[in-house]
């Protein structure tokens, strides 16, 4: 996507789950686009500074925070730690999030409360810290989720993140809703079957799985990170400063039909 190079330039911008697979492309996105980025994640804060020197990204802009997002005391000083270091926040990116393949008569309650705590309790929680930090620096920020495709088409063997996914959308909508006379724009992007992490797996060692997935995409071909790290671009750009409680679907079509 061609935007200008300083199009994000005065942004700062928060995305959990930034150290994941397709969080580390949308942060070079940002990046290259002049914003300044806080990162969370889990992993350790040596690891982080080691995988961010090797992607070249600029340390003035670039900043590291490990939390615990299905804590709220944790979102809480998340977003607080990143305001004191930048001194405001503009646009929070709810992107952290898991998937588990199982079968639903063998899924755990623990293995249900894992993925809802992460895919969509940490959102909001992370999502109402940042409203209310934005509002109260008077800032007309962004709040943008990573939904999914399968918010509204489910796929099998995961259920209850097609659950989370599908909450995120209305959590999204009725935020955006409450949120518009402060001027804040809630939105949510939907990528497809990205070809990363536990997809990419299945795709190469799952026939069925590939033969599957490959009828549920109507352009023939896995989603490359880089479609999903323009979308966020657009969302944090004023391309969109007009659009609030709307799912961006990049998907490759996949949403457009059952693709049993």
């Amino acid at each position: 996507m061609t935007y200008a190079k300083n199009c994000l330039e005065g942004k700062v911008i928060l995305i959990t789950g930034g150290m994941g697979a397709i969080g580390k492309v949308v942060v070079g996105e940002l990046l290259a686009h002049s914003a300044r980025v806080v990162v969370n994640d889990l992993i350790p804060a040596p690891e982080a500074q080691e995988l961010a020197q090797a992607a070249r990204w600029p340390a003035e802009r670039f900043l590291y925070l490990r939390a615990d997002v299905t804590r709220r005391s944790e979102c809480q000083a998340l977003v607080n730690r990143a305001v004191a270091h930048f001194h405001r926040l503009d646009i929070a990116l709810c992107h952290a999030g898991m998937a588990q393949s199982c079968p639903i008569l063998n899924y755990s309650e623990q293995d249900w409360d894992r993925i809802l705590d992460l895919n969509l309790k940490s959102a909001f929680m992370v999502a109402q810290a940042s409203a209310q930090a934005m509002i109260q620096q008077g800032i007309k920020g962004k709040i943008i989720f990573t939904s999914s495709w399968v918010q509204d088409v489910p796929w099998p063997d995961i259920t209850p993140y097609n659950v989370s996914k599908s909450g995120m959308k209305m959590l999204m909508r009725g935020m955006a809703r409450e949120l518009a006379a402060r001027g804040i724009r809630v939105n949510s992007i939907a990528p497809g079957i990205v070809a990363v992490g536990m997809a990419k797996r299945q795709w190469d060692t799952e026939p069925d799985y590939r033969n599957r997935a490959q009828k549920a995409i109507p352009l023939g071909y896995m989603q490359p990170p880089e479609s999903v790290a323009d979308a966020f671009l657009f969302l944090c750009s004023e391309a969109s400063d007009y659009i609030t409680g709307t799912t961006l679907l990049v998907d490759g079509g996949c949403s457009l039909y059952p693709m049993d």
